[in-house]
């Protein structure tokens, strides 16, 4: 029996084009040409990696996230971290192997 497989990752945002905007940036890719403020699309990076879809909601994001990615960086993570800060994240905590951060609606991720 075959299993199932992660097709796709949807966050919940208040402009979906703006969140996408910055992963699009953060992961190498592009963002979908259709992608609205209502609805975004950016495609995985290479092989194997699932789709990411952004979604307009009204709630707000109250709480921290229960699911985050860990995004491994090509080089040092002070380097990773300056970028992903150019292109608009926040710093949440700085540790020793691995740097907190929050894209431009403040959903966690962390750069090791």
């Amino acid at each position: 029996m075959t299993a199932a497989y992660i097709k796709s990752v949807t966050f919940d945002c208040a402009d979906a084009l703006v969140v996408a905007r910055f992963w699009a940036a953060a992961l190498g890719t592009d963002l979908d040409e259709d992608s609205t403020s209502d609805k975004a699309f950016v495609e995985a990076a290479g092989w194997g990696g699932p789709n990411i879809w952004f979604a307009r909601v009204r709630e707000p994001k109250t709480a921290k996230n229960r699911m985050h990615f860990d995004l491994r960086a090509p080089g040092s993570i002070a380097d990773e971290v300056a970028r992903l800060e150019a292109l608009g994240a926040t710093v949440l905590h700085r540790g020793e192997d691995l740097t907190v951060m929050a894209d431009p609606e403040g959903n966690e991720f962390c750069v090791e």
